[in-house]
């Protein structure tokens, strides 16, 4: 697939291979650890949908919104022109539910610049308010981007002026914050591909894209997007209105698969608990196939492959995973609905193991390595207590905890994974842990920053990520080049592992556009200070 925009800065491709960690606050690369094996945990908490700029953006000495210009943050409407101001909040910018109710009419006429949303001379909107959702989905993350210009968020989002909105953060609001000061805050990090949490969790674990086989033969044949000849742009539909000022856009076929059968948007695991019920008189283990959302069993290697391979300890951490199996072998939806303001609620596409083959139900490898994090994260918090975490350690808060707008708030999940850290902290196992905490996706969220250009699948959109250590710069802002296959680029790396197909072919893409390969976080490391 070709793209249009190159804006990474060129390097010599030779030393761009150089997989130790690039960048930094000097932009040199920095030697690798000599004692990285010192690191005898790692622990991944991944939280959902919140752009860098949307918590992060006004964090001492990281690149935020006091970088913002009114030339580069203003927003363009579908046509290419300014927009005078920013759309309306389309439905409102709370949730159904939520005091204080923000209607879409006191939306109305914002200027065409980011705003806060907490702000005490505006909407007054606390963190513990949830907003509505925003869309944020693989092609329309792709035009809101425009070429490294991130000027059409309001354009192709289906949430008018929200794109642009931020909270004004500090230490004594956001417990995370003040965690972030302590350790590493990585300002230059972005989502491993493009759109969702569904696409983004896959990158988490495999750095692939899944893949429907014969989708067009299959039940799935009408889960198929429409594409134009760019391969990045969704076509319109006819009646889809010329202004974002006037309403959301419209698609001819926004769907699942993309035009060659790779799912980029959410479908549900072909086995439970997924949103998508057994068949009639099928086993109860399993999603019917023959529904067009359920993805047939992946067979991709996998973060667990490799680590299963080495003998190197691990678990996947579902918060909520036991209650919302106990629901699906109950023939009931309960705790595995979707967006909803219940507590707890439950996203089965946010479980990516679980569309796995080799970890399929009755495998001995599903009984080892996909556990329950608990209702509230308490039988993780347990493990951790106790000292028998894993070597790696994968947690997904439940879908109230997770900081998703829509069914969720900010302050909820900022206070749990805080509170996980304090455990963490606590732990016999701290003293040679590695901690990120990164989001899944932006959201829809707008950033300023620039993605660099990748391969077919992203990276994406700036998130925030934190690397909480014994060993973590202290008071650190790390501005190396990371996205979210660096995670795994670190596991691999400390545990001397084969490096998955995803890492190299990103990093061939990087390099190809002009730019440098993906750190691998050991930069926001110092093993002298501990």
């Amino acid at each position: 697939m070709n793209k249009k925009w190159i804006w990474a800065t060129p390097v010599a491709i030779a030393a761009a291979l150089t997989l130790s960690g690039c960048g930094g606050d000097d932009n040199s690369t920095p030697s690798t650890p000599s004692n990285l094996s010192a690191v005898k945990n790692v622990v991944v908490i991944y939280a959902e949908n919140r752009s860098f700029d949307n918590l992060y953006g006004n964090f001492p000495g990281a690149n935020g919104l006091q970088n913002v210009t009114a030339a580069n943050a203003q927003q363009l409407d579908r046509d290419g022109s300014v927009m005078a101001t920013l759309p309306p909040v389309w439905n409102n910018l709370t949730q159904t539910g939520v005091t204080p109710v923000i209607t879409q009419a006191m939306t109305a006429s914002l200027a065409n610049a980011p705003f806060a949303i907490d702000d005490a001379n505006g909407f007054n909107l606390p963190l513990s308010a949830a907003t509505r959702d925003l869309v944020h989905r693989f092609y329309q993350n792709q035009m809101q981007i425009d070429g490294g210009k991130n000027d059409r968020f309001a354009a192709w989002g289906d949430s008018g002026a929200l794109v642009m909105g931020h909270y004004a953060q500090n230490a004594n609001t956001l417990p995370l914050w003040k965690i972030a000061q302590q350790y590493t805050l990585a300002d230059n990090f972005f989502m491993g591909a493009f759109g969702g949490s569904f696409l983004n969790h896959q990158w988490l674990v495999c750095a692939c894209t899944p893949f429907y086989p014969n989708a067009n033969t299959s039940a799935a044949a009408n889960n198929i997007s429409q594409v134009n000849a760019d391969g990045v742009t969704l076509t319109l539909a006819g009646d889809s209105p010329t202004s974002a000022i006037t309403g959301v856009p419209k698609f001819a076929k926004d769907l699942a698969l993309t035009p060659d059968f790779y799912a980029v948007n959410t479908m549900q695991p072909p086995y439970q608990p997924s949103t998508n019920k057994p068949a009639s008189g099928g086993d109860p283990n399993l999603a019917d196939p023959g529904i067009n959302s359920t993805l047939p069993p992946q067979t991709q290697q996998h973060i667990g492959d490799l680590l299963n391979a080495a003998n190197v300890s691990w678990a996947w951490y579902g918060g909520a995973w036991g209650a919302a199996l106990s629901a699906a072998q109950n023939g009931t939806t309960g705790v595995i609905s979707g967006p909803n303001l219940s507590s707890p609620n439950f996203q089965t596409h946010h479980q990516p193991l679980n569309y796995f083959a080799d970890l399929a139900p009755g495998t001995q490898n599903r009984t080892q390595h996909l556990l329950d994090g608990g209702l509230n994260g308490s039988e993780f918090i347990k493990a951790i207590d106790a000292g028998t975490l894993p070597q790696v350690a994968f947690y997904k808060p439940q879908g109230n905890l997770n900081e998703h707008a829509g069914y969720t708030d900010v302050a909820q999940g900022d206070q749990h994974i805080a509170d996980v850290i304090s455990h963490l902290q606590k732990s016999p196992q701290w003293n040679n842990m590695v901690v990120v905490v990164t989001y899944d996706e932006n959201g829809g969220f707008w950033d300023h920053v620039a993605p660099p250009k990748g391969d077919r699948w992203g990276p994406g959109s700036r998130i925030p990520a934190l690397i909480v250590s014994p060993y973590a710069k202290k008071g650190f802002v790390d501005h190396t080049q990371y996205d979210t296959t660096s995670i795994l680029r670190f596991i691999t790396h400390r545990f001397s592992l084969p490096s998955l197909a995803g890492l190299t072919s990103r990093d061939q893409a990087l390099v190809a556009a002009g730019g440098q390969p993906m750190g691998d976080l050991t930069n926001a490391l110092d093993f002298t200070q501990k």
